[in-house]
């Protein structure tokens, strides 16, 4: 026994309590448990990262994002808890929906019900659905096994969020924006495994050794309203911003003054350029359902990175100009699996080196493009995904279909996300298989595909 103590549950903070422990050595792994009315919790394990100068030999992640309860079950964070060699796992945005029941997926489609079954608005609300969510076997197995590294994105408040409003609010009907955005982030704060210190955003800086470093962004807080599709002049204007001004500066001065080997940033939509614009029509509309771009075919996703040009012009011209090497972007929310090199113009890749590395984890459940045309996984999406494969020449590759999680290993020579499926997200026991590897060499270079997991 190495500390405890006793704090008090009240209903001001949703009756949750945190316990920020103090004194523990580096690079240790702790077990934990608490005891309530004579009630004892079962066991949990976290683990500490290595000092801030130590040199450690590897470090590997789990990374998952968009869970919704309704799609089905939460297999893929089974499988991360049943692995003991998991220095923490990082979730990417969306842990939660907000979404009234038969809302998304539709009713016809809905494998579990939510609660509570109208669309979360209030305090109240919120604190129901996290506190539902946190009913699920799977997740609390998972919170018992590793340590939690969590962002938000949109579905945190509503679908599509920015500072002043979201595609799924109505102002007057559903009440002002600021109440509801208050009320997502108390209770996120309350649930979630957060110091309350950095309370009103995620974004903050954690310290793995000289090995890596973790920048964790807030895409939702500071954002401008989405641009309209097609609408280069927003699309590309230096004044509109996706970071705010204060993020995208603490991003830049953290990844210059880093001495790590990789430099990770944990985003929650993609930055990597991807036009679409080549996909066959029948699969348009199901693509523009997942990523909001018009069945017209035209190449931007607005909601990700490619809405705000020049705060991503700005961020990585400035990783090319001062020479700063290993950065690696860990993403979600697009619902797919994706390997890519991140040039600083897309145009000129690959006779121009990429700047950095980017690796996006398909979704826990939420709906891809198998799911919304109801075929069976990579029957329809084939000719999709090697289409935006011709068309984007730095995607090394892209999966369209599976459900599942990632595995990112780091050492001092390379960075290897290994890529995983899940069965039937219908099925609670379903399994889980290895799809593919890629790496990323120290010193410069593009990815190369890996021949298997690291063991």
């Amino acid at each position: 026994m190495v500390a405890e103590g006793s704090t008090t549950a009240s209903a001001g903070s949703d009756h949750t309590v945190k316990a920020d422990v103090r004194g523990l050595r580096a690079a240790t792994s702790y077990w934990f448990r608490f005891t309530a009315g004579g009630v004892t919790s079962a066991t949990g394990r976290t683990r500490t990262a290595p000092a801030a100068d130590a040199s450690a030999g590897n470090l590997r992640f789990g990374t998952v994002s968009c869970a919704n309860w309704e799609s089905g079950w939460f297999a893929s964070y089974r499988h991360l808890a049943a692995r003991d060699d998991l220095d923490a796992v990082l979730h990417l945005g969306d842990y939660v929906y907000e979404y009234g029941s038969g809302e998304y997926p539709m009713e016809e489609d809905r494998i579990r019900e939510t609660f509570p079954a109208h669309e979360v608005l209030t305090l109240a609300d919120y604190r129901a659905r996290h506190g539902h969510y946190k009913t699920d076997t799977d997740l609390t197995a998972l919170h018992a096994a590793h340590p939690l590294v969590a962002i938000w994105d949109d579905h945190e408040f509503a679908n599509d969020a920015w500072s002043g409003g979201a595609g799924n609010h109505t102002p007057g009907t559903e009440g002002e924006w600021a109440a509801r955005v208050r009320a997502a982030k108390q209770a996120y704060f309350e649930w979630m495994p957060v110091r309350p210190a950095t309370e009103g955003t995620t974004y903050r800086r954690l310290r793995f050794g000289r090995l890596a470093d973790l920048h964790l962004l807030d895409l939702r807080s500071f954002r401008d309203e989405q641009p309209s599709i097609g609408d280069g002049d927003d699309i590309d204007d230096p004044d509109r911003t996706m970071t705010g001004r204060r993020q995208l500066d603490w991003l830049k001065s953290g990844l210059s003054a880093s001495d790590a080997t990789w430099r990770m940033v944990g985003t929650s939509v993609m930055i990597s350029p991807v036009a679409f614009g080549s996909v066959p029509a029948y699969l348009l509309g199901p693509l523009a359902q997942i990523l909001g771009i018009p069945e017209g075919g035209l190449a931007v996703n607005v909601d990700q990175w490619d809405g705000y040009t020049d705060d991503r012009r700005e961020l990585l011209t400035h990783l090319r100009d001062n020479g700063i090497d290993g950065t690696l972007f860990l993403t979600g929310d697009i619902h797919m699996h994706f390997a890519n090199d991140v040039p600083v113009e897309a145009a000129t890749y690959p006779w121009d080196e990429p700047v950095a590395t980017e690796f996006v984890v398909s979704s826990v459940t939420s709906d891809n493009v198998d799911d919304i045309v109801h075929a069976p996984p990579h029957t329809v999406s084939t000719v999709a995904e090697l289409a935006v494969k011709a068309a984007n020449r730095h995607v090394r590759w892209v999966d369209m279909d599976s459900h599942g999680y990632g595995v990112l290993d780091l050492t001092a020579e390379r960075a290897q996300m290994d890529y995983y499926a899940v069965g039937d997200k219908t099925d609670r026991g379903t399994g889980s298989r290895h799809l593919r590897s890629y790496r990323k060499s120290v010193g410069g270079g593009r990815l190369e595909r890996a021949d298997g997991p690291v063991a």
